[in-house]
């Protein structure tokens, strides 16, 4: 038997064993099983950020798991198993490659990507195509920035989208002047812009090639590192935070940016 059906196999055994036997795993549910996948998610991410390659497996690893108590709750039900499951995203796979399991001819990546999305509205609208959204798909509970990437992704699937790069930063420029002139007037008008601004920013990042998610991350942990060489350089040297002006955090600041960058 192939390594792979085995050691999948093995983790299927297992599962049954502790649904049967572990008092904690019998007591789970979908509903208490979502927020530690969700975290487990992000571990997952954490891991990728960090080019950590043995996180990334492990946490694969806890993520696998979940899905297979998923399937298990769902056997249980008498909904679905492991089998449908799997059958049921290999079925997906092979109707959305068309190019690959079929005779349609692309001509690169964006092609593949606009067919996945047509694809996908027809078997979500039936019948019905003509009153399915392209934007069906999105999950209501994503985090609104990768929400916005989400979105645009699917826009543009379909062939709505600026056609070069100058455009998109036009428009960035025009929403920050509509921001500024809200504000300018304390207007309640100001929140709204702010957001017109971040999801233009999220646009020019996608044609900029660059994940505006990741990227954030990485400022947010770049921030971490500086402030806490600020606490630990300044607590050095008998201060206090709350006791220093700007002048003077800003000098650890600076010298963090030498050590860190």
């Amino acid at each position: 038997m192939d390594p792979r059906a085995t050691a999948f196999l093995r983790l299927l055994n297992i599962m049954d064993e502790l649904r049967a036997k572990c008092p904690w795993d019998r007591k789970q549910t979908m509903e208490t099983l979502r927020p530690l996948t969700i975290e487990e998610t992000y571990e997952l991410g954490d891991a990728i950020l960090e080019n950590d390659l043995d996180g990334v497996r492990k946490e694969l690893g806890d993520l696998l798991l979940h899905m297979v108590f998923y399937a298990k709750i769902g056997q249980e039900k008498g909904a679905f198993d492991i089998t449908d499951v799997l059958n049921g995203i290999c079925d997906k796979l092979i109707h959305r490659h068309p190019h690959i399991y079929g005779d349609v001819k692309v001509q690169d990546e964006e092609e593949v990507k606009a067919n996945w999305e047509r694809i996908k509205l027809a078997e979500k609208g039936g019948a019905a195509v003509g009153e399915a959204s392209v934007l069906e798909g999105v999950p209501k509970g994503l985090p609104s920035m990768v929400k916005a990437i989400r979105i645009q992704d699917k826009a543009r699937g379909v062939g709505f989208d600026w056609e070069r790069r100058e455009q998109v930063w036009e428009k960035v420029q025009e929403e920050l002047q509509e921001l500024k002139r809200e504000v300018d007037a304390a207007s309640d008008k100001q929140a709204g812009e702010l957001g017109d601004v971040l999801f233009s920013i999220v646009n020019y990042a996608r044609f900029l090639g660059i994940d505006p998610d990741e990227a954030l991350e990485r400022t947010n942990r770049k921030f971490i590192s500086r402030f806490q060489f600020l606490e630990r350089e300044s607590r050095k040297d008998g201060r206090q935070l709350g006791e220093m002006t700007l002048a003077e955090m800003d000098a650890y600041w600076e010298r963090s940016k030498s050590v860190r960058d």
